[in-house]
């Protein structure tokens, strides 16, 4: 079996288990009322979406852990047992950004828990979830530390610069914010899941690209599975993946993409994500400095939505501006790879 047959086959069970899931998680949600609460100041016709359940990210944690272990284990066949020193240290990277992402998705479940619990829109008090984050995301850079990436060089492709020490506190800041830059992606239906199963696919490319393949299976394992979730999350939503699924995904890609320690990268295919999070942003520093909006809402993507922009075609556009990066992207991991 060819490496590229493994990648197809883990995505396609990770896209199944998924897409499964959707008939037993979301008649569940529903039974013990564990569904979305709309804030008042949100779009009006938001207000149908009240009861969705929530948790449905749950769908593709599970389905791309078990593609991954299954795609894993074709491909340790594939290489007939041996692995190399090489091939070791791809596994340990995958399981960092595993426990990662897992970690990030449990402070959205307690997140979403509260939501559950106690009816309304607000969970963690934003001091709890930055210690907690701050915690969690120090300890990835440890572990990256530990495993080789003694690297303090900010990676910019065109732009290197070393940081010295500065570039662990900076990189803690980066961490949190593309973290949460992904969870505010998720406003509108199957946005976060389109968007990041193409991220998903891009950074899977560009990890095989420097020669990561466990990293690009797993890659595509997180693409199969927001695939799956994907056909109860496309408008209208039968379920939202929660801050419980968009945590996840924020982790898996921010630590995916680290370990490529090309930062570039990080801004060129998660061009979507920050966009979003720049837009809150600046929507909160003009309003305190000017007392005006850039936006007519943040994020951005509410924007469109009081431009009369629907649900699909926010998506369709968005993905479309995430794949053109995308593609940069890759083709600038090819030169690079060439010219080293």
């Amino acid at each position: 079996m060819s490496f590229w047959n493994i990648i197809i086959i883990a995505a396609l069970v990770s896209f199944s288990v998924s897409a499964l899931l959707g008939f037993v998680l979301i008649p569940l949600l529903k039974r013990i009322h564990f569904g979305q609460t709309i804030l008042d100041i949100g779009p009006t016709w938001h207000k149908s979406k009240q009861g969705t359940p929530i948790m449905g990210g749950f769908m593709f944690i599970i389905g791309s852990t078990l593609a991954f272990c299954l795609g894993y284990a074709q491909y340790k066949q594939y290489l007939l047992g041996s692995l190399s020193e090489n091939s070791k240290n791809n596994l340990y990277r995958v399981l960092i950004c595993m426990v990662f992402a897992v970690l990030c998705a449990a402070i959205g479940f307690a997140d979403d828990y509260i939501k559950a619990v106690k009816k309304r829109n607000l969970g963690l008090r934003a001091k709890q979830k930055m210690l907690l984050q701050f915690i969690i995301s120090a300890g990835l850079l440890k572990t990256l530390y530990e495993l080789g990436d003694k690297s303090t060089v900010l990676n910019l492709m065109f732009f290197k610069i070393d940081l010295s020490w500065f570039y662990y506190p900076i990189m803690l800041i980066v961490i949190i914010f593309v973290t949460n830059a992904v969870n505010l992606t998720d406003g509108v239906d199957g946005l976060c899941g389109s968007v990041t199963v193409i991220t998903m696919l891009a950074l899977g490319t560009i990890c095989n690209i420097y020669s990561m393949p466990e990293v690009t299976i797993y890659a595509t394992c997180i693409a199969g599975g927001c695939m799956g979730f994907l056909l109860w999350n496309l408008h209208p939503a039968s379920v939202f993946m929660g801050d419980t699924g968009s945590m996840f995904l924020g982790g898996v890609f921010t630590a995916i993409a680290l370990t490529t320690h090309n930062h570039l990268f990080l801004i060129l295919v998660g061009i979507i994500y920050i966009c979003e999070a720049l837009s809150v942003v600046l929507q909160v520093i003009s309003f305190k400095l000017t007392g005006k909006r850039i936006f007519k809402m943040s994020p951005i993507h509410h924007h469109f939505e009081m431009s009369k922009w629907s649900e699909y075609k926010i998506v369709i556009v968005f993905s479309l501006i995430s794949m053109l990066f995308g593609i940069m992207a890759v083709l600038l991991a090819f030169k690079d790879k060439n010219l080293s």
